[in-house]
């Protein structure tokens, strides 16, 4: 978890009732949405308090390890490999899983999102995206680190995103959502553009099924 302070709705990665298993938090302390949401971070600083925060974790019974930032895809490959147990970092590992879609993605910062986001989890660098406006409620909230959360109005944020998104790219069929905090919105995104969206929850419950099979 980033060392964050804002609201953790249900459907926040950072509840634990947005879960149907059982999950464990860990906070990096010092790294927060700044650090993560970069488009050159500290990667020595921040790949050291994953590795930290990833061995107490297993050491706790964590068996399989995730993040609550979807820019950390960035370290989908150095963390596997100082990891005691199996890594899924980010949403934007499902994009290579579906190839037969034509996916958009909708991100926290589309300034801050890069091609090496996207060629770290094995996804098209060239897949499409929009972001959430610099400034939104959102992003106030999220990259701001508010204490506040005006639900409706982020809803109506990602919603006129998700709109976006399609009249730029026509032919998208299938959406993800890069951010770790907008699984709350995505029925309405589903609702209103008829499409499906896929979020870390849904990544996060393969990822669980999967570990239990090889268990």
């Amino acid at each position: 978890m980033l060392d964050t302070r804002f609201p953790r709705i249900v459907g926040d990665i950072g509840n634990a009732a947005s879960f149907d298993f059982p999950v464990i938090f860990r906070r990096m302390e010092g790294i927060g949405s700044a650090d993560a949401v970069a488009t050159k971070p500290d990667r020595p600083r921040v790949l050291v308090a994953l590795k930290t925060n990833a061995e107490v974790l297993a050491a706790e019974g964590a068996i399989g390890l995730s993040t609550s930032c979807g820019f950390l895809a960035l370290y989908q490959d150095d963390l596997a490999l100082v990891s005691p147990v199996p890594v899924a970092t980010s949403t934007l590992l499902l994009i290579k899983q579906m190839k037969e879609n034509k996916v958009g993605v909708i991100t926290a910062s589309a300034k801050n999102l890069t091609p090496a986001h996207f060629e770290a989890v094995g996804a098209p660098v060239d897949t499409p995206f929009v972001g959430l406006p610099e400034d939104s409620s959102f992003a106030g909230t999220f990259l701001r680190n508010g204490l506040t959360l005006d639900r409706e109005t982020v809803e109506r944020e990602v919603v006129s995103a998700g709109r976006d998104l399609v009249a730029r790219h026509p032919g998208i069929d299938a959406v993800v959502l890069e951010c770790t905090n907008l699984p709350p919105y995505k029925k309405a995104l589903e609702k209103d553009l008829g499409l499906p969206v896929l979020d870390v929850l849904d990544l996060l419950r393969g990822f669980y099924a999967g570990l239990n099979a090889r268990r």
